[in-house]
């Protein structure tokens, strides 16, 4: 058994991480982007720290900083222990260890912190979740999905990963979801009838292997782009 959570979890990565995660260059950076799900990150104030501009979307946001640090705080010893107990299933080479793994998620929830109440004021932390998500057809050029779709495959079933894939590409034309493993370490059984389903509707769908991997084997990403003006007509399942 790999992990074992309850409900989704307050966990952010850093600017870095998301540059490996996404197969990032300077030309996507330079994108209109939306952090779907970005929950406490850094990706989003350390990319406006550089003049990046990053939307991010989350429900989390409708708590303040302290609620959401509590939130953190209430299951990273958990989480930790968890990978602890499961050592054999972690790469250890972005992170040396478990302990600089909780060093890391610590210090990206203290730069997004920071980060909150100002960017908040300026629009970047929205409160809002898939699969419906207030912006315009085409809002964006990129959307990025960290850690949601596919990773808790138990907790969202097959339907709601079709709905959501459809809202991401309704609203930009490129779309780029990691990781594509379940909590157990399995690929999600969602993936192939997603992919064949965009495919099929006319998207441009492929599987990317990324320099980034913390679950063994949990190195690929899933990306989706509009071949079309406007998105081609998509069958949910």
């Amino acid at each position: 058994m790999v992990m074992q959570l309850a409900n989704v979890v307050p966990f952010g990565r850093s600017f870095d991480e998301y540059q490996q995660m996404f197969s990032l260059c300077t030309s996507d950076l330079s994108k209109q982007i939306l952090g779907v799900g970005d929950g406490p990150a850094s990706f989003n104030a350390e990319a406006t720290q550089q003049g990046f501009q990053v939307t991010s979307i989350d429900p989390v946001y409708a708590f303040n900083g302290a609620e959401i640090q509590q939130r953190f705080d209430a299951v990273v010893d958990d989480i930790i222990d968890q990978v602890k107990s499961s050592p054999d299933d972690w790469i250890w080479s972005y992170h040396q260890s478990p302990e600089d793994l909780r060093q890391n998620r610590e210090q990206v929830l203290q730069k997004f912190l920071q980060d909150y109440e100002s960017g908040k004021q300026a629009g970047r932390y929205l409160v809002g979740e898939l699969p419906n998500l207030p912006f315009a057809d085409n809002q964006f050029d990129l959307a990025l999905c960290s850690h949601f779709l596919f990773l808790y495959s138990d907790h969202v079933d097959e339907a709601f990963h079709h709905s959501a894939i459809h809202e991401m590409l309704r609203i930009s034309s490129e779309i780029r979801i990691f990781p594509l493993l379940t909590l157990m370490l399995e690929q999600s059984s969602y993936l192939d009838s997603v992919m064949q389903t965009f495919k099929t509707s006319g998207y441009a769908v492929h599987l990317t292997q990324v320099p980034y991997e913390l679950q063994k084997g949990g190195n690929q990403m899933l990306v989706i782009r509009q071949t079309f003006p406007s998105s081609p007509s998509v069958t949910l399942q």
